[in-house]
């Protein structure tokens, strides 16, 4: 016998689950964007500016720990590799996306947690922070429009 609520059920629920499972949304571009955090950290590892700031768009804003602004790729890189060459000479950053959130299908939000491991006076250094990434998918997939780091505070001691 054929039972017309329950096809019109099964129905609405093989149209709505792909959607809540993300098989129809941004699952494929979250994983990109995770691809680009991922190349981000691997050049980073390798010491390479120009490699660092590849997924950053043209006119990328990008405000670091200290609170300086660096507006465009090509002075991205060069600031990456300043400190790959010096302060953070053979540092290894380990890149974790918290989340990431879509503003629009070609927008997106990530942040992301990184824990670097550097040297400083001889003595192993780690330390923590947490960045906001603005990512717009164009004609060649994602890149980031601008980002901002923040160093995470050990927590104080009491009193």
């Amino acid at each position: 016998m054929y039972r017309p609520r329950a096809a019109l059920i099964a129905l609405s629920l093989m149209l709505l689950l792909p959607v809540a499972a993300g098989a129809n949304g941004p699952s494929g571009d979250e994983a990109a964007i995770r691809a680009v955090v991922e190349r981000v950290e691997a050049g980073w590892n390798t010491g390479s500016g120009e490699a660092s700031a590849a997924p950053f768009v043209e006119d990328a804003d990008s405000v670091v720990g200290t609170g300086m602004r660096i507006k465009g790729r090509q002075a991205i890189a060069d600031n990456f590799q300043r400190i790959f060459d010096t302060m953070f000479k053979g540092s290894r950053n380990e890149l974790t996306v918290d989340s990431v959130r879509f503003l629009r299908p070609d927008v997106a939000v990530a942040h992301v947690r990184s824990h670097l491991r550097f040297t400083s006076d001889g003595k192993p250094v780690e330390s923590d922070a947490i960045s906001t990434w603005v990512l717009t998918k164009g004609a060649d997939g994602w890149s980031i429009a601008a980002f901002q780091n923040t160093p995470v505070a050990p927590p104080r001691p009491p009193g």
